[in-house]
C-alpha cells in the first residue's frame, strides 16, 4: 500500500501504431520501467492503447481480439515483480461481447477491468459499430487508493441526453481522483473545448482528475497529446506538451482531505500553431507507420507545394525529401525561379522534367478521336494528368509516396485535375483553406514548432506568398463558374462545409446571391472527385473525409428560400390520438 497521504503517477503519453500489439506492449513496458525508476505507483496508457486507437474493424478480427487478451495477460503476470501496477486500454471480450476496456495489472494479476460506458458516435467516432455498450462501474483500488477509471466519452456528458453520469457514479461510490484515459483527436480549439468539459466534471464530482490523452498521427486523425491534471479547486495541476510523446511523474499529495498535484505546465500551441504542427505530425507518422522511405511531390513555384514542401521536410528532414518541378510552356520563369529557390532554403533534393514531348504525345494519340471537337479544358488536363503520371512513376521506381498539394478551397469546389494534381498518397493541406495556407506560410518563416526537422528562418520565399493567387478553372467548370476572390470563398465555404448553413441564411449574411449559388453548385458535383482524393490530416471540425459523407448521387439543391415553417397542427402526438387517426 501507498503512503497514505502521498501517490505518485507516471502518465505515459505515447504514439501507438494500430495493429502493432507486440509494438505497443513493448512501449508499455519502457514506459513502467520509467516509472518504476521513478518510483511511482502506477503507470497509466491512454485508451485502447494495445490495439491502437481508431482501430475500427480490425477490432472484429477474433485474432485481433486474442492477441491483445495475450499481450495483456503477458503484461500482467510481469507486475509480480513488485513494480508499479498499469492501468492500460485494450478490447476486451466479455460475455460474447466485445468491450472499449481499461484493465488494471498489478500483482501479477488482472486485477480489475473497467468498461466504457458511452460510446461516440458521432463526427469521426463510429464506436456503436465495434463495442458493445459497458455497465457503469464503481472505482478501483491502486495501491490503497480508490480511483475511478472513465474511458474518454464517459466524462463528455454533453454529447448525448442518453449518456449516464459515469462521473456522478463514481463520485458516489468512494473514488477519490479519477483518471481519464483517452483517444481525443485534434482539432483546431479543441484543448480548450476538452479543458472545459473536464473543468465541469471536476466542479461537479469535486475530485481532481488526470487527463491523459495520446499522441500522433493515424490516418487522417492526428491526436495532440496535450495531457493535463485538473486540481479538485479547478486549478491546472499539470500540462504535458502537444503532439509529442512525452512520459511525465507527477506526485499527488493528500491535505485537507483533498488529493493535490503540483506538476510543470507546458505551453500548448493553439490557433494556426496547432494546424501546422498536427500537418507536421500527421504526415510524419503516416510515412513512417506505413513503411515509405521517404516523399516526394510536383513543385510548381506556388503557395500550396511551397508549404507541403516545408511540411515534408519538418516532419521528415531534407534527406527524405525529393521536389520535382514539371514545366510545361505556360510556366513562367519566376514560378521556375521561385522553386529553385524553395529547394535551396529547405534542403530538399530538386529537379526538372519537362511535359512538353508527354503532352505533345497524348494529344497527337488523340488527334484522331477529338476530331470536330473544339479545343477545351480537356486538353489543359492533360497537363496535369502528365505529372500525376510522372509522379507516379518515380514513386513505383523509388518506393517514395507522392504528396498531393491542393488546399481545402480546392477540394471543395472541383479546383483540381482526377487522375491528376489530386491524386496521390497523402495530402497535408487537405483540411486547410487557401487564406490559411497564405497565413500559415507567413507563420512557417518566423516560427518552428517543437520537434520540426527543417531549418530555422525564412524557409518559403516571399515572392511566394505575396504572389497574388489566381482561380483557374478546372474541368467540369465553365465560364459562368469563375471562382470570387479567396477570401469570399473561404468564408462561404466554411459556412457550408463547417456550419452547413442555408443558403439563405448566408446570403442574408451579406454575400452575393449568385456567387453563392454558384460555390454550392461547385460543392455538390465534386463530391465524387473528392472520393477519390489522397487522404489528409484532419485539422477543422468537419473535413472532407471521415465526418462529412455525403452521397455521390444526390439531387437535391437548396433554393436559397427562407426554410419553411412546419405545420405542427397536421401531426398526431402520441396521447392525442382519435380514432380516425389511427384508421
Amino acid at each position: 500500500m501507498t503512503d497514505s497521504k502521498r501517490f505518485t503517477i507516471t502518465l505515459a503519453q505515447l504514439n501507438p501504431t494500430v495493429g502493432d500489439i507486440a509494438g505497443n506492449a513493448d512501449k508499455a513496458r519502457r514506459a513502467r520501467a520509467r516509472a518504476a525508476a521513478d518510483g511511482a505507483d502506477v503507470v497509466v496508457l491512454p485508451e485502447l492503447f494495445l490495439a491502437g486507437y481508431p482501430p475500427e474493424d480490425l477490432v472484429l478480427k477474433p485474432a485481433f481480439q486474442m492477441a491483445c487478451r495475450a499481450e495483456v495477460e503477458a503484461l500482467a503476470r510481469e507486475t509480480a515483480d513488485g513494480g508499479p501496477a498499469m492501468l492500460v486500454g485494450t478490447p476486451w471480450v466479455d460475455g460474447g461481447k466485445l468491450y472499449n476496456a481499461c484493465a488494471l495489472l498489478d500483482g501479477g494479476r488482472i486485477a480489475a477491468i473497467r468498461f466504457k460506458v458511452n460510446l461516440p458516435n458521432y463526427g469521426v467516432f463510429d464506436e456503436k459499430r465495434v463495442f458493445a455498450r459497458g455497465t457503469v462501474g464503481g472505482p478501483i483500488t491502486i495501491r490503497g487508493l480508490r480511483v475511478g477509471v472513465p474511458i474518454c466519452e464517459d466524462t463528455w456528458m454533453e454529447e448525448s441526453a442518453d449518456y449516464e453520469d459515469v462521473v456522478e457514479t463514481l463520485a458516489e461510490t468512494g473514488a477519490e481522483i479519477l483518471i481519464v484515459p483517452n483517444g481525443s483527436p485534434y482539432a483546431r480549439g479543441k484543448h480548450d473545448l476538452r479543458m472545459n468539459v473536464q473543468v465541469a466534471r471536476v466542479t461537479e464530482s469535486h475530485l481532481p482528475m488526470v487527463y491523459l490523452n495520446q499522441v500522433g498521427g493515424q490516418d487522417e486523425l492526428v491526436f495532440d497529446g496535450a495531457s493535463f491534471v485538473l486540481n479538485a479547486d479547478r486549478s491546472l495541476g499539470a500540462q504535458l506538451p502537444s503532439f509529442a510523446e512525452n512520459i511525465t511523474t507527477l506526485i499527488f499529495e493528500k491535505a485537507g482531505g483533498a488529493w493535490r498535484c503540483n506538476g510543470p505546465v507546458a505551453k500548448v500551441p493553439e490557433g494556426d500553431e496547432g494546424d501546422y504542427a498536427a500537418c507536421v505530425l500527421g504526415l510524419r507518422d503516416y510515412v513512417n507507420k506505413n513503411g515509405f522511405p521517404g516523399v516526394l511531390m510536383g513543385i510548381s513555384g506556388g503557395i500550396d507545394s511551397a508549404l507541403c514542401a516545408a511540411i515534408a521536410v519538418d516532419a521528415l528532414g531534407a534527406d527524405r525529401v525529393r521536389g520535382i518541378m514539371l514545366p510545361f510552356r505556360y510556366t513562367a520563369q519566376v514560378s521556375l525561379d521561385d522553386a529553385d529557390k524553395l529547394a535551396k532554403a529547405l534542403g530538399f533534393r530538386y529537379e526538372i522534367l519537362p511535359i512538353a514531348d508527354a503532352v505533345n504525345g497524348f494529344e497527337n494519340i488523340l488527334a484522331d478521336t477529338f476530331k470536330g471537337f473544339a479545343r477545351d479544358i480537356t486538353e489543359e488536363n492533360l497537363q496535369a494528368r502528365t505529372r500525376g503520371t510522372l509522379l507516379m512513376a518515380v514513386s513505383n521506381k523509388t518506393g517514395a509516396m507522392v504528396v498531393t498539394t491542393g488546399n481545402k478551397s480546392e477540394m471543395s469546389v472541383g479546383y483540381a485535375t482526377l487522375y491528376g494534381d489530386m491524386n496521390g498518397g497523402f495530402n497535408p493541406i487537405k483540411d486547410l483553406y487557401k487564406t490559411q495556407v497564405f497565413r500559415i506560410s507567413t507563420l512557417r518563416n518566423s516560427w518552428k514548432p517543437e520537434g520540426a526537422m527543417g531549418p530555422e528562418g525564412e524557409v518559403i520565399p516571399n515572392n511566394i506568398i505575396i504572389r497574388p493567387p489566381t482561380a483557374e478553372l478546372r474541368e467540369n467548370q465553365t465560364d459562368q463558374d469563375s471562382l470570387p476572390p479567396y477570401d469570399i470563398l473561404d468564408a462561404i465555404l466554411e459556412r457550408l462545409v463547417e456550419r452547413e448553413q442555408p443558403l439563405s441564411e448566408i446570403i442574408a449574411d451579406g454575400f452575393d446571391k449568385d456567387t453563392v449559388l454558384r460555390i454550392d453548385r461547385l460543392l455538390n458535383i465534386a463530391e465524387y472527385k473528392r472520393r477519390q482524393a489522397a487522404p489528409g490530416v484532419k485539422v477543422t471540425r468537419k473535413n472532407f473525409g471521415r465526418d462529412r459523407r455525403y452521397p455521390i448521387t444526390n439531387r437535391f439543391r437548396d433554393q436559397a428560400k427562407p426554410l419553411p415553417k412546419p405545420d405542427e397542427d397536421l401531426v398526431t402526438r402520441p396521447g392525442k390520438g382519435t380514432s380516425e387517426a389511427f384508421d
